[in-house]
């Protein structure tokens, strides 16, 4: 027994150490404390951003989203998908410079280590999984069986979670090493000399701003030039706008297009039923807005149309009801949307009959869609033909 516990001693000594492919002067503590905060940055825009998105799309009581400034939510959505892009070459940094820290022995040294490190799967399983479906979502591609925006909203508050308590346990170690070092010792000393951190963090910023101005220019139009990464081209679509959704995904035929009618029901004074042609005989209104997409990108247009409010005047509605608008479209999620009093009576919102100075290809909405400042591309509801109110 005493030779075969010498053998295994013997062989546990040859043992490789799991850390030894992470050894680094750059597994530093200021290094990761500054990689640290910079993904709190990101991560806490991009989850205040991505939560705004999501009470816009599913109304909450205490809640109303202004209709202006009418590009407001061009502008939060765009931070919300270039902060997701430059989160990911952080928290790739960030991986290796704390890697041994996950091959430290013991692996639990208390019980308040040990929930320390059992809060690390939510933070980092949930970041990977919002980087990784979020960068998908982006390019339309969804290999798999959950309904995104759901999956992605929970894991936000899984992860958010996580970060909250990640910051707890570390904000002390934080801020001494980024004030003055944690010569200390322990699981990460500090090791590197300042040219190497200086060096190394610049490189990680480099990559994540590269990564950024190779995505951003589908909203952000100055960039759009050296946007080569940009999964679309605000410019390319019918009529000069790109679309989501086409008329044959959403089972909407010009012949079903060309038979519509426009219906106006619920708590109004009279009901109204009205063809194209009523629509293009009522006072006709021109606006320029965005139209802004979940996925990050967003284009400009001229609109004309009808103005809601003055429709919902034609039929008697009173002021300060909520809205509902349905699609032509027989099945979809997003065959309807609501639509607020505010939103409502906005000047600019219209019942859009043309773009860009021409009918609405049948792809736009054709003959009639929502177009309104200051709200997602996924509720400016395409062949609407029915506006229920209250």
């Amino acid at each position: 027994m005493t030779a075969l516990a010498d053998r295994a001693k013997g062989l546990a000594d040859r043992a490789p150490d799991p850390g030894e492919h992470y050894r680094s002067s750059l597994h530093d503590t200021r290094v990761a404390a500054a990689l640290g905060t910079a993904l709190g940055v990101t991560f806490t825009v991009c989850f205040a951003t991505g939560l705004i998105s999501h009470v816009i799309q599913n109304p909450v009581g205490w809640f109303t989203w202004p209709s202006r400034p009418a590009g407001l939510y061009r502008f939060t959505q765009g931070v919300h998908v270039a902060t997701g892009m430059a989160s990911i070459p952080l928290v790739v940094a960030k991986l290796w410079v704390v890697a041994p820290r996950f091959w430290a022995r013991p692996a639990v040294r208390s019980a308040a280590h040990g929930v320390e490190r059992l809060l690390l799967f939510p933070l980092v399983g949930g970041a990977v999984f919002l980087l990784v479906s979020g960068t998908l979502n982006t390019f339309k591609w969804y290999p798999w069986a959950f309904f995104f925006p759901h999956a992605h909203y929970w894991a936000a508050w899984i992860m958010i979670g996580g970060l909250i308590a990640h910051i707890g346990a570390k904000a002390a170690l934080t801020w001494r090493s980024l004030r003055r070092g944690d010569p200390t010792g322990g699981e990460l000393a500090d090791r590197a000399s300042g040219s190497e951190r200086r060096w190394f963090l610049g490189s990680v910023a480099a990559g994540a701003g590269a990564l950024t101005v190779a995505t951003v220019g589908q909203t952000f139009h100055p960039l759009r030039g050296v946007s080569v990464l940009a999964p679309r081209d605000p410019d390319v679509g019918p009529q000069g706008i790109p679309i989501n959704r086409t008329a044959r995904s959403a089972r909407v035929t010009q012949e079903m297009a060309d038979a519509w009618t426009l219906r106006v029901t619920g708590r109004v004074d009279r009901e109204l039923e009205l063809t194209l042609a009523d629509l293009q005989a009522l006072p006709q209104h021109q606006a320029t807005l965005p139209i802004a997409c979940v996925e990050g990108w967003s284009a400009s247009a001229t609109w004309r149309g009808v103005r809601l409010r003055d429709l919902l005047e034609l039929a008697g509605a009173q002021p300060g009801q909520h809205l509902r608008l349905q699609s032509l479209q027989a099945r979809s999620l997003y065959r309807s949307s609501p639509v607020a009093p505010n939103v409502a009576a906005d000047r600019d919102t219209l019942l859009a009959l043309e773009l860009n100075g021409e009918p609405l290809a049948l792809d736009h909405g054709y003959p009639c869609r929502l177009i309104a400042p200051n709200r997602p591309g996924v509720l400016q509801t395409k062949w609407v033909n029915r506006v229920q109110v209250g």
